[in-house]
């Protein structure tokens, strides 16, 4: 075994890693049915918007209630005569319309889709039907009469409110039964966060026992991106996540059409509904059991969660409280509403590397303030971690390197006898004290490191759209002139130059278009990607030319000692 032909094998096995990857995500979208007035109440019934059953149902309780098609539900007064209240605060821009209170358009004011077009916001929530999304919270009673729930009418002093130099903007709306219960469904906002607590207070002023429970669903538009090997993030997952209390699991739509509706009870359990580095999520109040359900209907996903009905009695009053989360997946503001929350960024199978690394990366960006200057630094440190390690596989390199004249020898005498050159090889390193496997070793350290970066530079949105210096504007995304690719295969070609050459011909022109070859693989890679490996390189080339130089001296040190003797 020698380290080039690993090397090679090394570039084909991430090569597969990568395209397995992409097959894994790449799932074909269902045809969508053609709804035509005829069908429509077949194909997206009245029901789309239908709201779970209580979790103790009774025999008055019914399990669904026809409502109108979430299109009807505009950020305009349309015909259910529902207004619009605009909510502005330093980082959200949010419509929820009078009906139900629902949620009906988020843009996050921080994060355009693309820096080239600064005006056009991020928006994880919209009543356009091709970037259909909404949150709906209510309450179901248990037995007949007026009910709270997302078609309901509710009213507020205002139709626009702004955080504007506060740190809390509360937003309340009001709703009134014929027998007297009162609900006060509050938002509440704070300055920098995506995070908004919804409360909902029922105030029983009625003579009987009032019974119901809190409810919560994202319904969500969503198709599958058109993959493309030059973009890297059409691979991202777009759809559902659910967390049952132990472990969460990405839905995939085309699963959920197939199998059928995911159902689960749990007293820690959440959803969400991801775009990427993007998120949705409804977190419900921990203590309690919750269901939770989620099924495709048409082309949008439902997912949803009630609790446990609870008894308020005349006089009395109750608060169901649940926090929604609409923004960038910031681990910082996921942790402080549930640790489990950030498992929606998905580190893959390397996490227990790329979560420390990102943790290591926000930690020196702390004090550097540069994202690009982070991960040369990162790199450094990870370097010098394995410094040691590294340096008896740099230094049997060097001795291979010294020896290639009399390996040349060996290969031209025994040219006609493979197994006695073999041999005579083996006597060769074991009289040197070298060992050929040693230099797969700096391989082996850099692979897992190396994918490890991948996922946190793809997975992690404080990485997005972050600027390194001069052309490199985007660390997420490829190199726009395809500089650092080129610095990449130049440093490659160099490192080459310090490491024995291959015996094998074929080996040998192989390893000369290695570096062209991986200039083209990692030109479409994300810059910060492509950064992370030429410093490595850069650091490699400069280890191994010292550990060269030294035992170069080591041997010169060592004939002249024989030469004295």
């Amino acid at each position: 075994m020698d380290n080039q032909r690993l090397l090679i094998w090394a570039f084909f096995g991430l090569t597969a890693w990568i395209t397995y990857q992409a097959w894994l995500q790449d799932y074909a979208q269902p045809p969508a049915a053609v709804v035509t007035e005829q069908t429509a109440q077949q194909e997206l019934p009245q029901s789309d918007m239908d709201l779970p059953e209580l979790a103790a149902p009774t025999a008055n309780t019914p399990e669904s209630i026809d409502a109108p098609a979430p299109a009807e539900l505009s950020t305009t007064q349309g015909e259910s005569g529902a207004a619009t209240i605009r909510v502005t605060t330093d980082v959200l821009e949010i419509e929820i319309s009078t009906q139900g209170g629902t949620l009906l358009e988020a843009s996050l004011i921080a994060y355009p889709v693309a820096k080239d077009r600064p005006d056009t916001l991020v928006k994880l929530l919209s009543s356009e039907p091709a970037n259909f999304g909404l949150i709906q919270t209510g309450l179901r009673i248990v037995g007949e009469g007026d009910e709270p729930n997302h078609l309901a009418q509710f009213t507020s002093p205002s139709q626009r409110y702004s955080l504007g130099g506060a740190d809390e903007l509360v937003v309340p709306l009001m709703w009134r039964s014929a027998v007297g219960v009162t609900v006060e469904k509050r938002f509440y906002f704070t300055r920098g966060g995506y995070a908004i607590r919804v409360e909902q207070e029922v105030t029983n002023n009625s003579d009987g026992l009032w019974r119901g429970a809190d409810y919560s669903q994202i319904q969500r538009h969503f198709v599958a991106p058109e993959r493309s090997m030059f973009d890297v993030d059409s691979y991202s997952f777009g759809g559902p996540i659910i967390y049952d209390g132990e472990k969460s699991e990405k839905l995939q739509l085309d699963d959920l059409i197939e199998d059928g509706a995911v159902s689960f009870s749990s007293q820690a359990g959440w959803f969400a509904s991801i775009q990427h580095h993007f998120l949705s999520a409804v977190v419900p109040m921990p203590g309690s059991e919750q269901r939770f359900n989620v099924a495709v209907r048409g082309d949008r996903s439902i997912a949803s969660v009630i609790g446990r009905a609870q008894s308020i009695a005349p006089g009395a009053s109750k608060t169901f409280v649940t926090t929604l989360f609409i923004g960038p997946k910031l681990q910082s503001q996921l942790e402080e509403i549930d640790d489990s929350l950030k498992l929606t960024v998905d580190y893959g199978w390397l996490t227990i590397i790329s979560q420390p690394l990102f943790w290591l990366l926000s930690i020196v960006f702390g004090f550097v303030g540069n994202w690009g200057v982070s991960i040369i630094f990162v790199t450094f440190l990870i370097k010098l971690a394995f410094y040691k390690l590294t340096e008896a596989s740099g230094r049997s390199m060097a001795k291979m390197r010294s020896l290639q004249p009399r390996m040349t020898a060996l290969k031209e005498r025994y040219k006609d006898d493979k197994q006695a050159h073999s041999q005579a090889m083996m006597e060769l390193y074991k009289r040197e004290k070298v060992n050929p496997a040693a230099g797969c070793l700096p391989i082996l350290i850099q692979m897992p490191f190396f994918l490890a970066f991948y996922w946190v530079l793809l997975e992690s949105v404080e990485m997005r759209q972050a600027p390194f210096a001069l052309w490199i504007t985007d660390l997420s995304t490829r190199d726009p002139y395809f500089i650092l690719p080129l610095i990449m295969g130049v440093a490659m070609f160099m490192q080459q130059k310090l490491n024995p050459a291959p015996a094998d011909p074929v080996q040998a022109k192989v390893m000369q278009i290695m570096p062209i070859m991986f200039t083209g693989f990692f030109a479409f890679f994300p810059a910060g990607l492509v950064l992370y490996w030429v410093t490595n390189t850069l650091l490699s080339i400069a280890q191994q030319w010292n550990i060269n130089k030294v035992v170069e001296r080591e041997a010169k040190a060592r004939k002249a000692g024989k030469k004295g003797d």
